[in-house]
């Protein structure tokens, strides 16, 4: 792991501990698990985690290159780990950091205007989080209902940035504003982006959601200068893997695109719960505008993917995003699911390819800390004349707080 990023995270827990220690002997409440101390002002100081472990088996190859071999493989796929301060209605503050991909993840305070001032004006946040573009992107990684996001999702979605947000949220509707500036706290994606999401939400209660989104984006990448003084101009690469989680193989690929002058994307979703089932789906494009005279390039892609709840329980709602079924009983909650995605890659004189995927799924959850998940991709790509149509197992254990 990188130095600055244990130094960063030395110097958050130094920032954190003076406070505890100061409202220790008035605490109301300490508990070893999870790690958290409830202060009598209702502040909230805990310990986080993430952890998935991950196995793979793939039947059939990619295009008969090595470079599109398929390999089993087990390993973690997340190991994140974290703290929040907070107190409810007010405020909370979180930093984590996934030491499985040596980067870190949101590392954000989130103002609650009706708690500070009286008057609900929204929530704003700043910090490093993840863009308001797209659904299954912004879920959290603990609440995902497939293993890996989807092929349009991986390929389009932005990620995280430094910047400031603005959400504000009524019964019926809810929208994000967001500007983001400068460089990630792993110090890349030098450049800005504008970014918003508007959702109408007629029906939202617990079991009964309905949910219809907008959303977009522009990116003004920024050139660099690399340790050797050399600038380097602004560049991007449209990619996703088969959604298999421990591999790095990509059938569908655009090639480095340079002189990227600006990136839009563009977002459509919707979402339907009714007790134990549930409708999602996505439609997400972007747009590449290239400087000297070079062409500009456009793709796009989709998703819909549909659930169950054998045991009768609910997908979770909340702020314009989804969470796990909570377990009504002591064997868990179990879930099925199909989903169905498409991406293609092949326009503007750029033949990046076509891939469309199946997945079926099974997820059971074990009261609020434990998840398996076991999904099957049936895999169909093409490419410059190549095709290819792997099968992925994959298999995963959960452990989340």
């Amino acid at each position: 792991m990188k130095k600055h990023s244990i130094l960063a995270l030395a110097v958050l827990g130094a920032l954190a501990m003076p406070a505890a220690a100061e409202e220790a002997a008035s605490s109301t409440q300490a508990k070893a698990w999870p790690p958290r101390i409830v202060f009598s002002d209702g502040t909230e100081l805990a310990a986080t985690g993430n952890f998935h472990y991950d196995y793979n088996n793939y039947s059939g190859d990619g295009y008969g290159t090595p470079a599109t071999t398929f390999v089993d493989d087990d390993d973690f796929r997340r190991r994140e780990f974290g703290m929040t301060l907070k107190r409810k209605g007010y405020y909370d503050f979180v930093a984590a950091y996934d030491f499985e991909a040596e980067t870190w993840m949101d590392v954000a305070l989130r103002l609650d205007t009706k708690g500070l001032f009286g008057k609900d004006m929204g929530k704003v946040r700043i910090g490093q989080f993840k863009l308001p573009v797209g659904f299954e992107g912004y879920t959290s990684t603990r609440a995902t209902s497939f293993m890996e996001n989807s092929l349009p999702t991986q390929a389009f979605y932005e990620s995280r940035r430094v910047g400031v947000e603005w959400a504000f949220e009524r019964p019926q509707y809810l929208w994000n504003l967001g500007y983001f500036w400068g460089n990630d706290l792993q110090g890349n994606n030098p450049g800005t982006t504008v970014a918003m999401r508007a959702a109408w939400t007629p029906h939202k209660s617990a079991g009964d959601v309905l949910h219809f989104g907008v959303s977009a984006s522009q990116e003004n990448p920024d050139s660099e200068v690399n340790g050797l003084g050399q600038t380097i101009l602004p560049s991007v690469r449209w990619r996703a893997k088969p959604e298999g989680s421990l591999t790095t193989v990509r059938l569908v690929d655009s090639g480095n695109l340079t002189r990227v002058d600006r990136i839009r994307r563009e977002g459509l979703e919707a979402l339907w719960i009714k007790g134990a089932w549930s409708l999602q789906g996505e439609y997400l494009m972007q747009q590449t505008r290239r400087d000297a005279g070079l062409p500009s390039y456009s793709s796009d892609g989709f998703y819909v993917f549909g659930s169950w709840v054998v045991t009768g329980e609910s997908r979770g709602y909340s702020a314009g995003n989804v969470s796990n079924p909570v377990p009504a009983n002591k064997y868990g909650a179990w879930e099925v699911l199909a989903r169905y995605s498409s991406i293609d890659l092949n326009n503007d004189g750029i033949a990046g390819g076509r891939e469309n995927n199946w997945t079926l799924g099974v997820n059971g959850y074990f009261g609020k800390y434990f998840k398996v998940q076991a999904n099957y991709v049936m895999v169909d790509a093409k490419r410059a004349g190549l095709s290819a149509d792997p099968k992925v197992l994959e298999l995963r254990a959960q452990f989340s707080f």
